[in-house]
This record gives structure tokens, C-alpha cells and sequence, in this order.
């Protein structure tokens, strides 16, 4: 009997062993990396979908992380902070805009570089933002949109899609028997 709980442990112990190098294989090889370089801001209208570890690119290319984000109590504003590797430096007149990485995908913050001679210095702010697209709310003025031209129809008794009106039908010469 004790030789099948040392047994047990054994196995129990090296489970664990197994699981635990599993976890360290993941975290090492999940593509996050911890914020190193510098930080920048960016202020945007509304960052709908953008967490905190959400890449930071440049022509598809990650060159950073987002750290964190705020709201300003006085704007209302979303203040969102980023970090750069060290060996990207980026003109004042950058731009940001946040996108999808698919349709149903995460959210990512894209940044374009200008052409200034100026470099923005640690801790600057990104001012040329262009805040997240919400598929939600484009659906719901679409469908809004189709439902008004059903009810503007339905009033005025056409199909909708009648652009100009029609002639009325005026029968043609009658047939002619061969």
C-alpha cells in the first residue's frame, strides 16, 4: 500500500512538472512582450475594442504595446498611453487611428509617420488621431437607414426603388395573325 501512494505522488509530481513547462512554453511564445523603450500618448473621441497589451504598428509591423488608458474628467476624452522600442523614433506629425485586425477581430493602433524634421520626444502626444469605427453602430444606421426608405415608400406607394415615374401603360397595336 505505501508503495502505490509513492507511486501515486511521483506521477501526481510529475504531472505538475509537465503542466507547468507547458505554461512557461506559452507565456514565452504568446507574442506580448513587456513595455520596454518609450512612452508616448495619443488622445482619441472614443477607443471602442482597444485594450491594454494591444499592439502598436507601424505598416503592419509591431513596434510597441498600449499600456493603459483614461478619461479625461474634464474633455471626456479617452488618453490612451503606448510604448515604442527605442530605435523608432517618429515625427510630430504622426498620425493614430485605431483598427481591426478582421471583422471580428481585436483592435490594434495603427500609426503613420509624417514628414516633420521634429521627432516627438518621450512622454509627447500623438495629436492627429482618428478614433475606432463601431461595426455595431454602421449596422444599426444602415438598418435604420434601409427601414426609412421602406416607410417613405409605403406612404407615397412605390416599390422604393422607383427613381422616376413611370408612363402609364398604354396598350400597343394589336396583333396581327399570320
Amino acid at each position: 500500500m505505501a508503495n502505490r501512494g509513492i507511486g501515486e505522488v511521483l506521477t501526481g509530481a510529475a504531472v505538475l512538472v509537465v503542466a507547468a513547462g507547458f505554461l512557461v512554453f506559452a507565456v514565452a511564445h504568446s507574442g506580448r512582450t513587456t513595455a520596454t523603450g518609450y512612452k508616448l500618448n495619443a488622445i482619441f473621441d472614443h477607443i471602442d475594442g482597444l485594450n491594454p497589451g494591444a499592439d502598436v504598428r507601424i505598416a503592419g509591423v509591431k513596434v510597441g504595446n498600449v499600456l493603459g488608458m483614461r478619461v479625461d474628467p474634464k474633455t471626456f476624452l479617452a488618453h490612451v498611453t503606448l510604448s515604442l522600442n527605442d530605435e523608432i523614433h517618429l515625427p510630430k506629425d504622426t498620425s493614430a487611428e485605431i483598427a481591426s485586425e478582421s471583422l471580428l477581430g481585436g483592435k490594434f493602433l495603427n500609426l503613420t509617420p509624417g514628414g516633420d524634421d521634429k521627432d516627438l520626444v518621450p512622454g509627447g502626444t500623438i495629436t492627429i488621431t482618428q478614433s475606432s469605427v463601431s461595426l455595431e453602430q454602421l449596422l444599426g444606421k444602415f438598418i435604420f437607414s434601409a427601414a426609412s426608405l421602406t416607410d417613405k415608400a409605403k406612404a407615397t406607394g412605390t416599390s422604393g426603388d422607383d427613381t422616376k415615374p413611370q408612363p402609364p401603360d398604354v396598350p400597343g397595336p394589336p396583333a396581327v395573325p399570320k
